[in-house]
């Protein structure tokens, strides 16, 4: 009985991340699809730096530890950017790029989680009490067009 307890309890911790993360990885896309190259024109000055996006992510995110979450910027044209949460809330560069802000391309932003059970700790071959657990990663992908 106390097994059936700890699995909903931890299935619907799992579930709440993999939804948590889904919701903010979608809200950094769309934050970001709203400041394309009409951004950069003046009188306009609203551009957006990869810190801004992953601040975002982080406020539509209660319960991700920006330690763990590995996030990809990528744009349609141009390279990727991969680091993690911590690292992306410190980075000044500008994203989506000028060669990748016109309206009509397309940003994609990846997000890895790693989710850690107490219930693998039950699995066979898990190991003594002193090994880490299992982690499971959740992935999480959004794909917006850039808006103006």
């Amino acid at each position: 009985m106390i097994f059936v307890l700890i699995s909903t309890f931890e299935i619907g911790r799992g579930m709440w991340l993999y939804h948590t993360l889904g919701f903010s990885v979608r809200a950094g896309t769309r934050y970001a699809s709203v400041h394309g190259a009409n951004c950069a024109q003046p009188p306009n000055s609203c551009t957006v730096k990869i810190r801004d996006i992953a601040a975002v992510v982080q406020s539509a995110g209660p319960g991700l530890v920006p330690d763990q979450l590995n996030m990809t910027f990528q744009p349609q044209v141009g390279s990727a950017i991969t680091c993690l949460l911590r690292d992306c809330l410190t980075d000044n560069t500008v994203w989506p790029p000028l060669i990748a802000n016109s309206a009509g391309m397309t940003l994609r932003i990846d997000g890895v989680y790693p989710f850690r059970s107490i219930i693998s700790m039950f699995w066979p071959g898990a190991g003594g009490a002193y090994r880490p657990y299992t982690a499971v990663n959740f992935p999480a992908s959004s794909t917006e067009r850039v808006q103006f």
